[in-house]
C-alpha cells in the first residue's frame, strides 16, 4: 500500500517539476511567447473561466495553455475534454497537455490566426474565448485584431477573458466593436494578474467591423 501511495506521490511530483521546468525553458529560449515568471495560479484560471456557461453546449476555445493550470480549470467547470479547443505556440508544451488531459484537442499554431484555425475546424461558435497570451509583447493593432476576431467567433453576448500583469487593459477599448471590463484582481498570483473582458459592442447586428 505504501509503494502504490509512494509511486502516486512520486508521479505528482515529477510531473509538476516536469511542468514548472518545461515552463523556465520555455521562459529562457522564446521569451515572446511567454508572459510570466511563473505559471499562471489555480485562482486566476478559476476566476477566468467563471463565465463559462457549461449547458451552452458550445465548445471553449482556450488561447495559449502552457502547462495546462487554465485547461484544467475550463475542466473543472464541467466542460467535457472533446468540447475543448485549444491552441499552443510552443510544440514542447503539446506532449505533456495531451498526457495530463486526454481528449482535448490540442492544436500547435499561432492563435492570432483564430479565424482561419476556427474555418479549417469546421466551428462557427464557441461559448466564449479564454486567453492567458502575454498580449503585451505584441504591437496594440494585432491585439485589436485579435480581439475582434474573436469576438466574432463567441455566441452573443459572451466574451473573450484575457489576463494581464500591467495596471492597464492590454486591449483598449474601441466604442464601436468592443467593450472591456474588469472582471477582477489576483493578488495572490505572482505576479498580481488583472482578468479583462471584451465583448461585442454590436449585440444583434451582423458582426464586427
Amino acid at each position: 500500500m505504501h509503494s502504490v501511495l509512494n509511486r502516486s506521490l512520486g508521479n505528482k511530483l515529477t510531473t509538476k517539476f516536469g511542468d514548472k521546468l518545461e515552463f523556465a525553458k520555455s521562459l529562457v529560449s522564446k521569451p515572446k511567447t511567454v508572459g510570466a515568471i511563473a505559471p499562471t495560479s489555480a485562482r486566476t484560471a478559476a476566476k477566468m473561466t467563471s463565465l463559462i456557461r457549461p449547458d451552452s453546449g458550445l465548445p471553449v476555445l482556450e488561447l495559449g495553455p502552457g502547462t495546462g493550470v487554465i485547461t484544467k480549470a475550463i475542466l473543472d467547470r464541467g466542460v467535457n475534454p472533446e468540447n475543448i479547443y485549444s491552441i499552443e505556440y510552443s510544440a514542447s508544451f503539446i506532449p505533456g497537455l495531451k498526457r495530463r488531459y486526454p481528449g482535448i484537442n490540442f492544436i500547435h499554431g499561432d492563435a492570432f490566426n483564430i479565424a482561419e484555425i476556427a474555418k479549417q475546424l469546421g466551428i462557427e461558435r464557441f461559448d466564449c474565448v479564454i486567453s492567458a497570451l502575454p498580449l503585451l509583447n505584441f504591437p496594440i493593432s494585432q491585439r485589436i485584431r485579435l480581439v475582434v476576431a474573436a469576438l466574432k467567433l463567441v455566441d452573443q453576448g459572451q466574451s473573450m477573458i484575457q489576463f494581464s500583469y500591467g495596471p492597464n487593459s492590454p486591449v483598449p477599448e474601441r466604442s464601436k466593436n468592443f467593450e472591456v471590463g474588469h472582471l477582477g484582481t489576483v493578488l495572490r498570483n505572482i505576479p498580481p494578474a488583472r482578468i479583462w473582458t471584451y465583448t461585442s459592442s454590436n449585440q444583434g447586428k451582423s458582426g464586427l467591423s
